[in-house]
């Protein structure tokens, strides 16, 4: 009797934060759409996958010397980043010629993450990395997948009083929630236990997952091509258009600047660089600022009612530069926090605004493609970001690093301004 009582107190106390965050994930129509369900799975994916990644965190970093650390991470990012350049592009034309079939597709996605963390604990648990950067390319195309499917399908589950970009940024807001919540949790349980059972963890969110992924309404799949009409061309970036070239390269800018920062600032910090400051006080920081920035950049998209995301995503360039700016000449722990922050905001921002560009430029028959070539060559600006805060780390201190990326921020800018005013010149000039 006694574990009843106890076993129907933790009910309620779930129950009724459930049933508040089923409110708020279900208004405005959204649960009639099902783009309620769609934020509910979305954030569960977002948990497994802060799950995966404060696990490799925690094998192929920390606990490790500065030194062997940095050939660990370089090491991971090169041998699970190089295959996904060559992989990724194919994901998006198969999602558009099995669109019938997308609430499968993103069940798969997860249930098949589930069953790669469980092999991936293990090769953690005896330090397999045969066995473990492939698993772990493979979770990461995995994601991928699930993130261009669920982009592509966002206008079928869009009520009518909502924007696309107030749409991706509540997704957004309640995937980095969820982000966050995964992440403590994975962080106190592989204090606890390890990094392999933090793997084991994922396990069963993943596949619950996958099965509610199933429950999506059927209207989010369309007919398949060879039902809908002519084959598509293969997309590149050739080929998506100014606007959308345009906001893809200033997204790009904003990734590199991103996967800069991840890596310079780490090692700034583990190298000592910022002294009188703990580097544990100074790493949590950081992060918090990173965090913070990335909530308010979904708040910010859910808030906003801009019918102009190409200038939104023009905008978030323009303050990351800015402040990178600012951050080179003022350079101590705090100025890191702000451009940590900022850099974080503007991603998340930014992103949430490309995405609503391409939603709303590109056709739903090519909508997978065009969001599977977005994303691999987000993925690799931020690779390559990383990879060169990695290699400065070793030879600059914070304000000439800074300084760098600034510089190349600035160009990026320069270069979309002036390819911006071109293209307006040449369509009034069309219209005159």
């Amino acid at each position: 009797m006694p574990m009843v009582k106890i076993w129907a107190k933790v009910t309620r106390v779930v129950r009724a934060p459930a049933r508040a965050t089923r409110r708020l994930t279900h208004a405005q129509g959204a649960g009639r759409t099902g783009l309620g369900h769609l934020i509910e799975v979305t954030a569960a994916h977002s948990a497994g996958d802060a799950l995966v990644t404060v696990a490799l965190a925690g094998a192929l970093l920390f606990g490790l010397p500065v030194g062997q650390a940095r050939g660990q991470v370089a090491a991971y990012l090169l041998i699970t980043m190089l295959p996904f350049a060559v992989v990724a592009p194919f994901v998006g034309p198969v999602l558009d010629r099995l669109r019938s079939g997308r609430r499968y597709i993103m069940a798969g996605t997860l249930l098949a993450r589930g069953l790669l963390c469980w092999g991936m604990a293990g090769a953690v648990h005896t330090s397999d990395a045969v066995t473990l950067f492939p698993s772990a390319l493979a979770v990461l195309v995995l994601s991928k997948a699930y993130n261009v499917s669920r982009a592509a399908i966002m206008p079928s589950v869009l009520p009518a009083d909502i924007p696309l970009v107030t749409a991706n940024a509540r997704v957004a807001l309640f995937a980095l929630v969820s982000a966050g919540v995964g992440a403590g949790v994975a962080a106190g349980l592989s204090a606890a236990a390890g990094a392999d059972w933090v793997l084991r963890a994922a396990v069963p969110l993943f596949l619950l997952s996958g099965a509610f992924a199933v429950r999506l309404p059927r209207h989010v799949d369309a007919p398949d091509l060879e039902e809908a009409g002519p084959r598509p061309r293969w997309r590149t970036v050739l080929h998506l258009g100014p606007v959308v070239s345009e906001a893809m390269g200033a997204n790009a800018a904003i990734r590199v600047q991103s996967g800069f920062l991840v890596f310079f600032l780490l090692f700034l910090v583990q190298d000592g660089h910022l002294r009188g400051v703990d580097p544990k006080a100074a790493l949590a920081l950081l992060a918090a600022a990173a965090g913070a920035g990335g909530l308010a950049g979904a708040a910010a998209g859910s808030w906003s009612r801009s019918r102009s995301p190409h200038l939104t995503v023009m905008a978030t360039l323009a303050l990351a530069t800015v402040v990178t700016v600012a951050a080179a000449f003022f350079f101590d722990v705090w100025t890191a926090a702000v451009v940590a922050l900022v850099g974080a905001f503007a991603q998340g921002l930014g992103k949430l605004a490309f995405d609503a560009i391409v939603q709303r430029e590109i056709g739903e028959e090519v909508r997978s493609s065009a969001f599977g070539v977005a994303e691999t060559l987000l993925q690799i600006a931020w690779v390559l970001g990383g990879l060169l805060g990695l290699v400065m780390s070793l030879f600059v201190a914070g304000p000439a690093g800074l300084g760098v990326m600034s510089a190349a921020l600035a160009l990026s800018f320069g270069r979309l301004v002036m390819l911006r005013r071109r293209r307006l010149a040449a369509r009034t000039a069309t219209a005159t």
